[in-house]
């Protein structure tokens, strides 16, 4: 299966970033700790060029802990600093005006030495689609003001947020890219909800997803369902496809004749994957 998305108003946003940036103090790329690699635009370098830039790893609250710790290192060797949060739960949220400043210091200091009073931060947030832009803005803010949903695609529009007297937020719509060169990249983003299920052939997906949590998770993986998982050839579909199988049945995705809906069987899989039900996980590594 071949995994795109690129509706034309995320073409625009890209526009729209490059005529912003001369207005950007720093950048605050949001990513998906479950997938940080995998959640970030590989055309961001190119459009962000050398601006300033923080790195959130956000739902890390769902991310297995000791690879979210390699991921920190991961970036930190690029010469990023990464920061673990959770904008639902509000985990590490205070942390983030800190960090920015930490940055910024130098710009700061230099505002300060002419007798300047350093005016608000203006960040710019990018990140994919449903990685939790507007649930970050929204924490930030301390009120409702970008809209939320577990769709991705919700943002459709840049605006300015303040967040108290030290800070002015850019919020922009998700931006995915043209075309995925690793189709893991694409099936990893679908596993987490990055792109929406109904473009999505979602029995692929979660074949995917059962083949990982087996390979990587596979207690969680047969406590959630009550299974017994013995040794699994993952190169055999054929026994993968009766594991989903089986789920289906204790599931009650049944139709005439009794025979499993593979389908919903499928979209139990990805409804436990994406809503914390195995346990904190990770689906890639540095």
């Amino acid at each position: 299966m071949t995994i795109q998305w690129f509706p034309g108003h995320m073409a625009k946003a890209r526009r729209q970033i490059e005529e912003k940036l001369k207005l950007i103090d720093i950048v605050i790329e949001l990513l998906d700790a479950r997938i940080p690699l995998s959640s970030r635009n590989p055309m961001i370098d190119e459009i962000l060029r050398n601006k300033p830039r923080i790195v959130l790893l956000n739902k890390a609250d769902l991310a297995d802990p000791d690879v979210t710790n390699m991921w920190v290192k991961y970036f930190a060797d690029d010469g990023l600093q990464a920061l673990p949060i959770d904008a639902s739960s509000g985990n590490n949220m205070s942390l983030i005006l800190a960090r920015c400043k930490e940055i910024l210091q130098d710009k700061i200091d230099k505002q300060l030495s002419k007798g300047m009073t350093p005016r608000a931060i203006r960040a710019l947030i990018v990140g994919i689609p449903n990685v939790g832009k507007s649930t970050l803005i929204n924490r930030l803010a301390g009120r409702s003001i970008a809209a939320t949903g577990d769709r991705p695609g919700i943002t459709k529009s840049q605006q300015w947020i303040k967040v108290g007297k030290e800070m002015e937020l850019l919020d922009t719509p998700g931006i995915l890219w043209p075309k995925f060169e690793d189709q893991m990249v694409g099936y990893r983003l679908a596993a987490t909800g990055a792109i929406k299920d109904e473009i999505l052939n979602v029995e692929d997906v979660a074949f995917f997803a059962v083949k990982h949590l087996i390979l990587h998770y596979k207690e969680a993986f047969a406590k959630r369902y009550s299974l017994e998982v013995g040794e699994v050839d993952l190169d055999n579909p054929h026994e993968v496809v009766e594991i989903m199988e089986a789920i289906g049945k204790r599931r009650g995705c049944l139709q005439s004749g009794g025979t499993v809906n593979l389908e919903k069987a499928s979209l139990v899989i990805l409804h436990d994957l994406r809503s914390g039900k195995f346990g904190r996980l990770s689906l890639e590594k540095p």
